[in-house]
């Protein structure tokens, strides 16, 4: 077998390690790109809008990053983690006000039509600030984008805005689109959205509903002879079971995203012509958090909050759930993330009497059934993980006399209970860090986030004082202090517990040794997989 196999041990060195740094050199087994060929993998959701610019998820990124790409993707040795994409090089202004984009000459969408700083304006004050999930935050200041030519893309924001955030922001937030495809009509509406047109290495083929997606080769593409293949078909196995078995009859050529049970890898990285790899995430780590309502009465209660959280045996989770492929959490910001992680703040260890004794000081006495209050737990539908969770934390609530109730959900009807509804107790959601606590994080615990943002603070959870902080951080432009902030950040989420992070993870790709230049970035997975090859 070419390539190499992981272990518990060379994943996770440690606790305080979670995934590998960014600066370790590329995998060794590739060889001269040839060209052609179909490259098979499984997905496991169907995602009902494939437009990244709205809805920044992996789930849209694996299909849509093919197809639609960002100003910027992450690297592992590009200056400031960055590689080029549809800007050539950026600059921020000292007074934060401003960051200039000099943009790809001579790049066409999949129509035909060229791509100019106009497509960048529309996407960035049309999608990425009024309607991106997570560009909401992130680009709230920007008030104009200057087109002085078409290659010049100004970003004006009305306050100072750190230029290391946008930065960071570059490789998932900053997806661009065809302006003359969405400037009529309510983009929300847009078929597009569900048919990309992009300017990337492949086009979007087709959709068959429960079936597949099949991506063609983009013989306009601006990359000098990318993309090596021909087509990316991405097979619709939502029984991750079934992953495994498909790649060792050659039916797939790649499982991304532990689409491969973890118990099933230990097996599978011995067999003949199948390579197992843990590099290519390190730009997404995964957060196992327990989501709260807080308009629960119960629930409002910050002793009933650190009662749960002394109830949930993380190691335990670690060790059982993940197979020892991750690490615990003690916050907002993981442990693999040298630059804003602190340690230096509140833990609860696994504690059954104290729980009991907090819920008991809260008021809530055990009943004659040994019950004190009983709760809707939504498990993210996602991942095995977070379902297999699910299962272990209505366990641990009934050992403090919570009754958790499990409504099991498929990923629609989740989200909608979740974040639009506000129709649960306690969910397990699976966030995602990106680098920056600006990114997808702070937004998990600010308050006034609109209703129905997936992935947000849809728990109702207010605190003016962390709201300030948050705000605070997102206008400073001294990296320094602007990490103090953050370093403080974690301290009161970890003290008020607006949710509860219980671990942190990666993912594990498994592939034919056939398949080329694999995890060769940080956000492999979710990059645009132009020079991707076939050996055969």
């Amino acid at each position: 077998m070419s390539g190499f196999t992981i272990s518990r041990r060379t994943m996770l060195a440690g606790s305080a390690m979670l995934l590998a740094s960014t600066a370790m050199p590329t995998l060794g087994w590739a060889q001269t790109p040839k060209k052609g060929g179909r490259l098979v993998l499984a997905a496991d959701s169907e995602p009902r809008n494939l437009n990244p610019a709205i809805v920044a998820s992996n789930g849209v990124f694996f299909i849509s990053s093919k197809i639609v790409e960002t100003l910027a993707e992450a690297s592992f040795d590009g200056k400031d983690g960055l590689a080029p994409r549809l800007a050539v090089s950026w600059e921020g202004a000292a007074d934060g006000l401003s960051v200039t984009f000099k943009l790809r000459d001579g790049v066409k969408w999949h129509d035909g039509k060229p791509f100019t700083s106009a497509d960048v304006a529309f996407s960035a004050l049309q999608i990425w600030k009024p309607l991106q999930n997570l560009g909401r935050t992130v680009f709230k200041d920007l008030a104009a984008v200057d087109t002085p030519d078409d290659l010049t893309a100004v970003f004006k924001f009305a306050k100072p805005t750190p230029f290391q955030l946008i930065r960071n922001a570059l490789p998932a937030l900053s997806s661009v689109v065809p302006k003359h495809i969405y400037e009529v009509g309510k983009i929300e509406d847009n078929p597009a959205n569900n048919a990309p047109i992009g300017t990337g290495p492949f086009k979007f083929g087709e959709y068959k509903a429960g079936q597949y997606y099949r991506l063609t080769k983009n013989t306009d593409y601006w990359g000098k002879d990318e993309p090596y293949l021909d087509e990316i078909i991405y097979q619709v196995l939502p029984d991750r079971t079934s992953a495994a078995s498909a790649l060792e009859a050659e039916e797939i050529q790649l499982a991304a995203f532990s689409a491969v049970p973890l118990a099933d890898l230990d097996r599978i990285s011995k067999v003949p012509g199948l390579k197992v790899i843990s590099k290519g995430y390190e730009g997404l780590t995964y957060q196992l958090v327990v989501e709260i309502n807080h308009r629960r009465k119960e629930l409002a209660d910050l002793k009933v909050r650190q009662a749960i959280a002394h109830a949930i045996d993380k190691d335990f989770v670690v060790k059982t759930v993940f197979l020892g492929y991750a690490a615990t959490a003690t916050g907002p910001v993981p442990k693999n993330d040298p630059q804003f992680y602190t340690a230096d703040v509140p833990t609860y260890a696994l504690d059954v009497a104290k729980a009991n004794a907090l819920l008991d000081e809260a008021g809530y006495k055990k009943g004659a059934d040994g019950n004190r209050f009983s709760l809707k737990l939504l498990p993210a539908p996602y991942f095995n993980e977070t379902k297999q969770f699910g299962d272990y934390l209505r366990q641990a609530l009934a050992a403090i006399g919570i009754d958790a109730q499990l409504v099991n959900n498929d990923s629609a009807a989740h989200i909608k209970a979740v974040y639009t509804d506000h129709a649960f107790d306690l969910a397990v959601g699976p966030p995602v860090f990106r680098g920056d606590p600006a990114i997808s994080t702070t937004i998990l615990v600010q308050s006034g986030i609109p209703g129905g943002v997936p992935f947000s603070n849809q728990g109702g959870y207010k605190n003016d004082a962390l709201d300030a902080l948050i705000a605070k951080a997102s206008e400073t432009l001294d990296t320094a202090a602007r990490t103090d902030l953050y370093k403080e950040f974690q301290k009161q989420v970890a003290a008020d517990l607006p949710l509860i992070n219980v671990a942190e993870w990666s993912f594990i790709s498994v592939a034919r040794d056939t398949v080329g230049n694999i995890a060769n970035n940080p956000r492999w997975a979710v990059s645009n997989w132009a020079d991707t090859y076939l050996e055969s």
